[in-house]
């Protein structure tokens, strides 16, 4: 496996590939092989029988993809390097299944896959940088595979022949059956590599949102007309192209916001993002006349995981930290990192019971966490239990503004602290002053 995208050369054994648990290991490197073993098998079958070559119709084509997906990759890079960027446990979604689609409609399987060795070369060089290596021959591997299985269908529905684009009611369902086939082993694919590489990872933060995957349709649509169009009307490509950039942006404006709020080390949301949502939250608890949870954690002395191992080994804890949580929390909460190894965790909605209930799965599952982490030595080191102090408090049952219930957090936090540690203290409601009448004048 070639390490691209680093400034030094690592020898093998340095490799960040070889970090991955076992079963990980072992599941990646057997989609990567399939990959390889995928090309091979598609090169001897383009170079040899009775196809014996590419012809001249077939490299332009894949020249005009080529070209066209690296100025799209170009034009988007920023967009795509800040998503890149935020640590998430869910499957990074793109648009690179545009060009590869209309690929696989226009040109046989081997052009397909020497398409999506430019657009992973490319981005890998121009968007992504500086990147764990391992990760993008994977991704490229399930680009392969899939695109392996989708003109498996093509060929199956009998569109045989290149190009292979829907000419009536038949060939269009085979069409969309390849598309529904493309994207379901991607995803599948990718889904099994996040459980995997992560324990603490679950099948519902693996799935990520729905809206992410409306991306990858999108772009499997568009492939589909950007392959009637390049198979017909060729010139008219390039005029498609400004409509998939001004997609592309809109397409991606959810994932360009969240990734804009999200903390890189940790994937949590940002002090920022954080304090914009809170208020938001109350608003809105006001109107509907219900409650909002907060907690506040402070990770216990986790500055001695900083000091014994390195702050890069600290970082990595963190991480580990914020996937435990946001596994306890319900889906609409938001984590965030407020501080170095301070966290905050709104719950809309949720009464006081609801709030202590998840403050005590999270205070389990963290006293429970083992993280491996990367030291100075050749070994990784284990990392067992992180434990938290935790401060509970519910708007509007101990305060009515977000200053007053941040702060009956933090009390709550410093109490915990002082009790202690690694426990959960739960703000009340401060009792109304009492006035003495004893010394006032009767009328």
């Amino acid at each position: 496996m070639i390490l691209i995208g680093r400034s030094k050369w690592e020898p093998p054994r340095q490799w960040k590939l070889w970090s991955l648990p076992r079963p990980a290991l072992s599941y990646v490197l057997g989609v990567d092989a399939v990959a390889v073993t995928i090309t091979a098998l598609a090169l001897a079958s383009t170079f040899s029988g009775a196809r014996a070559g590419v012809r001249a119709s077939e490299w332009a084509a894949f020249a005009v993809l080529a070209t066209a997906s690296v100025l799209h990759l170009e034009s988007a890079r920023g967009i795509e390097r800040r998503r890149e960027m935020a640590a998430n446990s869910s499957p990074y979604t793109n648009l690179k299944s545009l060009w590869v689609f209309a690929g696989l409609l226009l040109l046989p399987l081997s052009l397909v896959i020497a398409l999506i060795v430019v657009s992973y070369g490319y981005s890998w060089i121009r968007v992504y940088g500086r990147t764990i290596a391992h990760r993008k021959v994977f991704s490229a591997s399930t680009f392969t595979l899939a695109s392996a299985a989708a003109a498996a269908v093509l060929r199956g529905g009998g569109l045989i022949a290149e190009p292979r684009v829907p000419t009536g009611p038949f060939t269009l369902l085979v069409v969309l059956g390849a598309a529904t086939t493309w994207w379901l082993v991607n995803f599948a694919l990718v889904i099994g590599a996040i459980l995997l590489s992560s324990p603490d990872a679950t099948a519902r933060g693996a799935l990520g949102d729905l809206s992410d995957q409306l991306v990858v349709v999108a772009g499997l649509g568009l492939g589909v007309a950007v392959g009637g169009l390049q198979a017909s009307y060729p010139w008219v490509v390039p005029i498609l192209m400004v409509t998939v950039l001004t997609l592309h942006r809109d397409l991606l404006l959810p994932q360009f916001q969240r990734a804009a709020g999200t903390d890189v080390k940790t994937g949590l949301a940002t002090p920022a993002y954080w304090a914009n949502a809170v208020p938001v939250e109350l608003a809105r608890a006001e109107t509907l006349r219900s409650t909002v949870g907060l907690l506040m954690l402070d990770l216990d002395k986790f500055k001695d995981i900083n000091d014994t191992y390195g702050h890069p080994a600290g970082d990595q804890a963190l991480k580990a930290v914020g996937q435990s949580i946001r596994a306890e929390v319900r889906q609409g909460d938001l984590v965030a990192r407020v501080g170095g190894d301070e966290l905050a965790v709104l719950l809309p909605g949720a009464s006081e019971t609801e709030v202590l209930e998840v403050a005590e799965r999270i205070r389990d599952r963290l006293n429970a966490l083992t993280v491996s982490v990367d030291t100075a030595a050749e070994e990784p080191a284990v990392i067992s239990g992180v434990p938290a102090s935790i401060g509970a408090a519910v708007f509007p049952d101990v305060a009515n503004t977000m200053d007053q219930l941040v702060l009956a957090a933090d009390n709550a936090l410093l109490s915990a602290k002082r009790d202690g540690r690694n426990r959960i203290v739960a703000a009340r409601p401060t009792p109304p002053a009492v006035t003495d009448h004893a010394d006032q004048p009767v009328d």
